[in-house]
């Protein structure tokens, strides 16, 4: 087994329960790491054999890019897509954090996390 792993994926989203995140957005960072079978891959040295973090990162930001209440869901539908269109994945690991949220106070960022393996 293998990890890959995508660090500080930021994005400007419009996620949150206020009327006001929806129109005026946040920065967010997304941490990613998945388990995979790299044996393959680290033998043939081909794309083709291992799992593509281009497509990770293009799944993390089409779906930050969804309209979500909680960060607890967007990160469920980002899971729930990696599991379905690459099948070597066997684990994933995410985190999902608001910079800088409206909770009335001096904190950085808010941060989910979330793991699930392939059943």
């Amino acid at each position: 087994m293998g990890t890959i792993k995508l660090k500080n994926i930021r994005t400007f989203s419009y996620h949150g329960c206020l009327v006001e995140e929806s129109k005026i957005g946040s920065d967010y960072v997304v941490d990613l790491e998945i388990k995979t079978d790299l044996r393959k891959s680290s033998a043939s040295d081909e794309l083709a054999d291992t799992v593509d973090y281009v497509l990770l990162n293009k799944i993390v930001m089409e779906e930050m890019d969804i309209r979500s209440k909680l960060l607890e869901h967007v990160a469920h539908r980002i899971i729930k897509r990696i599991f379905h269109e690459i099948p070597e994945v066997s684990r994933i690991l995410l985190a999902v954090s608001k910079v800088n949220p409206p909770i009335g106070g001096d904190v950085e960022m808010v941060t989910i996390e979330m793991e699930e393996y392939r059943s």
